[in-house]
């Protein structure tokens, strides 16, 4: 029986210090707690922390695209040395796996990226992921590395999602930790804060975001804190943090990758009638579309939204569609086939 895939992210804020070096405290602990579990699951680390690593090289330093670049340069050979150096005690060999988001949105390229961390995974090899900072293209970039763990984490098809933050779990307006939610709980998301890290861009808004997304296509999502002793082994047996109850989802790889790793090129806004039909499982015919959104081309993906602006569905176009093409009532926009409800 195949072990199940874990997928772990740690934040900047984790991993460096206001001084910007590398806590070795921090992956020290890592490392220890990763060799406990090492055996039972097929691991993948994505690792903040390259930009702030580097940046203290940078004396001319302003956050600037290419400052970012140039940090991450320096930053990331940096970061996996100290990685290697100490997980060596525990004879835990790493990899590095630096992303695009071209990478996943490409079918053919994640499979290959999919083959390959396989491959490691039977060598008993754990890849450290990051976002490919120097090369990225700005329109075609991570938001984050939340939004890198996640489409691994949905396009390997992982048990759980852990994401490792400054803070303790999702906090209430109490700053008591948010024990678990249901991806239909809104009063959770009315309630975080937007701010970002002192070191990174990720923040609990976008930790929310992502943990919707890979709860509702049946992910187990945990996020928590460093505080507590054991924290990488009670994350990961729920006993801390936030968790994100995962839907009953069965869905093929196929629209796996589709419902996250695709590039959105377009919208439409449904009426009643075909939102009810969509969700049932029907085709989208063109007659149940009340605005054209954003137009696309065929074979790119779509979001479906209600008349409220909601997005309740990912879509692959059957063929280009723009505003003058609502009223061709039986043009079949999308198959069912082609369709994912989130």
């Amino acid at each position: 029986m195949r072990k199940p895939i874990v997928v772990i992210k740690f934040g900047s804020s984790v991993l460096t210090t206001k001084e910007n070096c590398v806590d070795e405290r921090i992956i020290i602990e890592v490392a220890r707690q990763i060799a406990c579990i090492q055996k039972e699951y097929r691991l993948v680390l994505v690792s903040s922390g390259a930009v702030a690593a580097g940046r203290k090289y940078m004396p001319g330093y302003q956050g600037t695209l290419y400052d970012r670049k140039a940090a991450a340069a320096i930053g990331n050979p940096i970061l996996l040395q100290k990685y290697s150096q100490l997980f060596r005690p525990y004879a835990i060999p790493l990899a590095q796996s630096l992303c695009e988001r071209h990478h996943f949105a490409n079918r053919e390229q994640f499979l290959q990226l999919k083959k390959t961390y396989e491959t490691l995974w039977d060598n008993g090899i754990i890849p450290i992921a990051n976002e490919n900072d120097v090369v990225s293209n700005r329109e075609l970039q991570f938001s984050d590395n939340d939004e890198l763990a996640t489409l691994i984490a949905i396009g390997f098809g992982a048990q759980q999602l852990l994401l490792c933050t400054s803070v303790e779990g999702v906090l209430d307006d109490q700053n008591a930790v948010v024990r678990e939610v249901g991806v239909a709980d809104k009063t959770v998301f009315s309630m975080v804060r937007k701010e970002t890290s002192f070191a990174g861009l990720g923040g609990m808004a976008s930790k929310l975001h992502f943990a919707k997304l890979a709860a509702s296509l049946g992910i187990g999502v945990t996020v928590f804190g460093i505080k507590e002793d054991e924290f990488l082994l009670k994350a990961l047996q729920g006993e801390i943090g936030t968790r994100f109850i995962a839907e009953e989802k069965r869905l093929n790889a196929r629209k796996k990758w589709l419902a996250s790793g695709t590039l959105v090129s377009g919208a439409l806004q449904l009426d009643q009638g075909a939102v009810e039909a969509v969700r049932r499982g029907s085709s989208l015919l063109a007659v149940g579309v009340e605005k054209v959104l954003r137009g696309f081309q065929a074979g790119e993906v779509f979001h479906l939204k209600t008349s409220k602006g909601e997005v309740f569905a990912i879509a692959k176009a059957k063929v280009a569609f723009d505003q003058q093409d609502v009223q061709r009532q039986n043009l079949e926009v999308a198959n069912s086939d082609d369709i994912v409800i989130l």
